[in-house]
């Protein structure tokens, strides 16, 4: 079985990660899986809306897998492995159909950033959301900031990016972060009907009004200024403030 799970039923696809005991954290593996099914979807005209969650009932996303990504050092191995990532998100960001991040559990760091890239967020009662890099010495590596700049109001996103604290599901509805909140026990379910809800059955008509959208990203050279966020990342990354943080991780 993938580390990264899709079907399509209805003209919804269904992205799952697969790496619920590793807290469904990203590794090379789950990119590259990510990357083939994402070329698949965008030649999709089928397709009505994709939604992306994690197995299992305890996170959506604990960001990198930092005993795959711990060992990087340099800014150049960094640069390398975030903009791999952060290409990626920008292909979510813009697929041609709306986006659905199912935040069924924990949300933090690069998880976040995934959730950023979604049209919509709809969150788990119970789910712990937090944007934790800046307490690595870093900031978001894969465009996470300049997508939430896009998605929320100025004030409360930078609250979120700078604060480095995490949230729970009301506060993150309160802040606009949350476009909805469901009961735990029936989020799935919930989640999904709401979904379905929000779709009128021609592809062609809601391509049009995301279009729209895209358009605008394009314009205002979106790709371009996420490059540029994640560049700042890669030098943080190399600095020792962030170096000694991923050592005190491994002390733990």
């Amino acid at each position: 079985m993938g580390k990264v799970l899709a079907s399509e039923r209805n003209g919804i696809l269904e992205i799952k990660i697969n790496r619920p005991e590793r807290r469904n954290a990203i590794d090379y593996d789950v990119m590259n899986e990510l990357e083939a099914i994402l070329g698949v979807a965008e030649d999709n005209e089928r397709l009505l809306a994709a939604t992306i969650t994690g197995s299992g009932r305890k996170a959506f996303c604990s960001g990198g897998d930092l005993s795959v990504f711990g060992n990087i050092t340099t800014a150049e191995e960094a640069l390398h492995m975030l903009s791999k990532m952060g290409d990626l998100l920008y292909r979510i960001m813009t697929l041609p159909v709306p986006t659905f991040a199912m935040i069924n559990g924990t949300a933090v760091g690069g998880g976040m950033e995934i959730a950023a890239s979604a049209d919509f967020r709809l969150v788990n009662e119970e789910a712990s959301l937090g944007f934790i890099q800046g307490n690595q010495a870093i900031t978001t590596g894969w465009g996470g900031s300049t997508m939430l700049f896009e998605k929320m109001q100025h004030d409360s996103a930078l609250y979120m990016l700078t604060s480095g604290q995490r949230i729970n599901a009301e506060k993150a509805k309160e802040l606009g972060f949350a476009s909805n909140v469901f009961h735990s026990e029936t989020f799935e379910a919930d989640a999904l009907d709401f979904i379905r809800k929000s779709l009128i059955p021609y592809p062609e008509v809601i391509r049009g009004y995301k279009r729209v959208q895209i358009n605008k990203w394009v314009r205002s050279g979106l790709k371009e200024r996420m490059q540029e966020e994640i560049a700042n990342c890669a030098e943080l990354w190399a600095g020792e403030d962030h170096l000694c943080a991923v050592r005190q991780f491994f002390q733990k």
